[in-house]
């Protein structure tokens, strides 16, 4: 009988770990079973229903930049990416808001306030908060497909920061200036520099 090994090799173990290839806005990732227009509709209508709202803006312009994709050919497709790529400029400028396309967004999504926001994630889910001076993103330079994943309803704080391959589980509050580097289970309160968990939101403490 052959003798198999107490441990896969070290590079079947990190292939195994690796989270799957981040998407390269190759294809619209808009919600589906919803159109263009009624999605802008629902996204302003989650910023209290107000045009000037610079949340609004970043999701509409990124919103746009998805939509683009489904135009086919590519050559009809050009003059729309001209005209993202202005926009998406502009927001930055103008907002202080970083919201890349290949971000795969949900519904009713709400950025309160804005500046100093770069929101560079794997997912952002259904009915998230975030608010002013947060950042998503990797955390080391050699990792760059290593994005963090935040499920719905998620309420982060400002000044958060979540980095590298976690993911932050639905139902829970990222606490103002957290700074997440491991995952963060559902239905729970993280905060602190590294963010620990410290509350349940059932009332169960948890150690």
């Amino acid at each position: 009988m052959t003798a198999h090994p107490a441990h896969p090799p070290a590079d079947l173990a990190a292939a195994v770990a690796a989270p799957p290839a981040h998407a390269r806005g190759g294809v619209s990732q808009n919600p589906p079973g919803i159109g263009f227009l009624a999605l802008l509709a629902e996204d302003r209508r989650t910023h209290d229903g107000k045009w000037l709202e610079q949340g609004f803006w970043a999701i509409a312009v990124h919103r746009f930049g998805n939509w683009r994709m489904g135009v086919r050919p590519r050559l009809l497709r050009l003059p729309f990416s001209v005209l993202y790529k202005f926009l998406n400029k502009w927001v930055e400028w103008t907002c202080g808001i970083t919201l890349p396309y290949t971000v795969k967004l949900g519904r009713r999504v709400r950025i309160w306030h804005h500046g100093g926001m770069i929101l560079h994630a794997r997912s952002i889910g259904d009915d998230v908060h975030v608010r002013q001076n947060t950042t998503f993103g990797v955390a080391r330079r050699d990792r760059l497909d290593e994005l963090p994943t935040i499920e719905d309803r998620v309420d982060i704080g400002c000044g958060a920061v979540i980095v590298g391959a976690v993911t932050v589980g639905h139902d829970s509050l990222i606490g103002a200036n957290a700074v997440v580097l491991d995952d963060v289970p559902p239905h729970s309160v993280a905060a602190g520099v590294p963010a620990k968990v410290v509350k349940m939101l059932d009332g169960v403490a948890h150690g």
